[in-house]
């Protein structure tokens, strides 16, 4: 990765958007367009508003495959008493640190897990904060940044999805025809895709989707091996699609590996349940402690990414 790269997913990484307020997101990546778009191939159509709340698109020439990347992340809401409700799939261990701001100011607090008071079989842990105040009630903390650097890895709270919101970034570096979509809700159970896709489909006639996210590190995807192409997570996209997606990374000559999963999802669900035929396919990094606040993916996949999607985009 480019030093530059890495500055820039640094200040992705740093940005407070958990799911359902992705607008501090939008509006850095609006200002980021509008700065470099004249440095780019093709300058794009942005199109936003109410009817697409706090998403948005790019739309290059004359568009024939659209990549949605989502710019939420996982964090936590306060609830009472000093609990903790999880806003997505957050892990959360104490001694983790959460920033945030309520009417009160600033919020730099750490998680701290409780014996629940509740009867169950099995021993619950009672999610809760550690300040020293009171923080109002619908509050919304994330991760404190910690991002970090080594010759063969970044490392950081929110690199799922912040390094996917990157690889389309470089992607409209160079896109003369395509539409890159940035969507909301993906970490809880997504809601802006649906719309989105409506749109691009009924007024460029585009069905087929590419899905900038990242994956996991398992024991068949392992790092530095190449971005991952998935067959299936929780859901089975179509095979001719996928087996196009691979046929053009093989020709390309771009390390990659295939991913088999029985779980997970991406904004893929929102495609697979549309009223239209949506061909789509999760192609991403992988990454290694998972919605945690040391998210670690290897550079070479990474570049990997960036470099399969560039290829993908003109030859699909």
């Amino acid at each position: 990765m480019q030093a530059k790269d890495v500055e820039l997913l640094h200040k992705l990484c740093q940005i407070f958007a958990p799911s359902g307020n992705e607008v501090l997101m939008k509006e850095f990546l609006l200002d980021y367009v509008a700065q470099n778009q004249e440095h780019w191939k093709i300058k794009p159509q942005i199109i936003q508003g109410e009817h697409f709340q706090d998403g948005f698109l790019l739309v290059f020439g004359k568009p024939r495959t659209v990549v949605f990347a989502h710019m939420d992340s996982i964090g936590f809401m306060v609830r009472y008493e000093k609990e903790l409700v999880r806003i997505g799939g957050t892990v959360a261990k104490t001694g983790y640190k959460l920033i945030g701001k309520d009417s009160f100011g600033d919020i730099s607090c750490q998680i701290k897990l409780q014996k629940s008071n509740k009867k169950h079989k099995k021993e619950q842990k009672l999610l809760t904060y550690d300040f020293d105040r009171k923080i109002e009630t619908g509050t919304e903390l994330v991760f404190e940044c910690d991002f970090r650097e080594t010759p063969d890895f970044v490392q950081s709270c929110y690199l799922d999805n912040r390094l996917g919101i990157l690889n389309v970034l470089k992607l409209a570096e160079n896109l003369e025809n395509g539409v890159i979509a940035f969507s909301c809700w993906e970490e809880t159970a997504g809601g802006s895709v649906g719309y989105l896709a409506k749109y691009i489909a009924d007024h460029y006639a585009v069905k087929q989707a590419l899905i900038s996210d990242i994956t996991w590190i398992t024991k068949g995807v392992k790092h530095g091996k190449g971005v991952v192409i998935s067959l299936r997570d929780s859901l089975v996209p179509r095979r001719s699609y996928v087996q196009k997606i691979i046929a053009l990374a093989k020709k390309s000559g771009i390390d990659f590996q295939l991913e088999v999963e029985e779980f997970g999802g991406s904004d893929a669900k929102d495609l697979q349940r549309s009223d239209y035929a949506w061909d789509w396919c999760f192609v991403g990094a992988a990454e290694e402690h998972v919605h945690s606040p040391n998210e670690m993916v290897h550079k070479h996949d990474a570049v990997c990414m960036f470099e399969l999607y560039q290829y993908l985009f003109e030859n699909l």
